[in-house]
């Protein structure tokens, strides 16, 4: 392998936490003033607070925002396994003409913008379909986008097991069924959990694509931030509701590093 120089090594060290500090500055900033006591935030807050949180706590619109969201991510990942998962499998024994255009289309949706998608499907949903905005057409929406990280997951899974246990079971007599049940989806199991992790991070902090697909009746969380920002008396109870959304972003993003990771060293270990 090529060595790095010392200086350059320095170099980078500090770049990236140059990058790091610009990204997460304001995140800390925002979990700091969910206790400044004062609503107009100065700076640096003369006393600190927890009667923002005590507010929030007992705040209906952002407990029922909250639920929503969690509702529409579960539901949006539960999609999104199925879908992604079949997906990757049926494009996985045999190369055939398209296969690329296939996968790239499978994989579209992620990179487009928000706005784009948003648009587009609320005009399918309205125009074409005839069906009226709701949490479903939220899930469906959302749902577009998560399937993506399933795929991913388990065609880079699949990619890199092979086949060989697979059809070892099937030579000693397993049929199709069994196999995948004993044999397939045992071995995915992390790379499903991982993609569904991540899947659930994406649908609950969307606000791009939701604020087109949903109704004026329902709201989910970011919709509730978002509508609730600049509305008087409201920043302080605003800052700890974002405060507890990046927390809970955060979560499953973690729990799926962790588990790709563990099992990436696993395969390394049995090699």
């Amino acid at each position: 392998m090529t060595q790095i120089s010392r200086g350059l090594r320095a170099v980078l060290v500090g770049f990236t936490a140059l990058v790091l500090v610009v990204i997460y500055t304001p995140l800390l900033l925002v979990l700091l003033n969910s206790f400044n006591a004062d609503k107009t935030f100065t700076w640096p807050p003369s006393e600190l607070t927890l009667h923002w949180w005590d507010v929030a706590a007992h705040s209906t619109g952002a407990r029922s925002a909250l639920w929503t969201s969690v509702e529409v991510a579960l539901a949006a990942t539960a999609v999104s396994l199925v879908l992604g998962t079949l997906a990757a499998l049926a494009l996985r024994p045999t190369r055939f003409f398209g296969r690329n255009v296939i996968s790239l289309l499978i994989i579209l949706p992620i990179a487009l913008p928000g706005i784009v998608t948003g648009i587009a499907l609320s005009n399918m949903f309205t125009t074409v379909l005839g069906v009226g905005l709701s949490l479903f057409t939220v899930v469906v929406a959302h749902a577009t986008f998560c399937i993506v990280t399933v795929f991913n997951n388990v065609q880079a899974r699949v990619q890199r097991l092979g086949s060989n246990y697979e059809q070892a079971s099937m030579d000693l007599g397993a049929g199709r069924w069994t196999t995948f049940r004993l044999v397939t989806f045992p071995m995915l199991r992390s790379a499903l959990l991982a993609g569904a992790l991540l899947s659930f991070g994406l649908s609950f902090d969307e606000i791009v694509v939701t604020t087109f697909t949903i109704s004026a009746t329902d709201q989910t969380l970011p919709i509730w931030i978002f509508q609730n920002l600049f509305r008087p008396n409201q920043a302080p109870v605003v800052n700890v509701v974002a405060a507890v959304l990046v927390l809970l972003s955060a979560v499953p993003i973690y729990l799926a590093q962790r588990l790709s990771g563990s099992h990436a060293e696993g395969l390394t270990g049995a090699r």
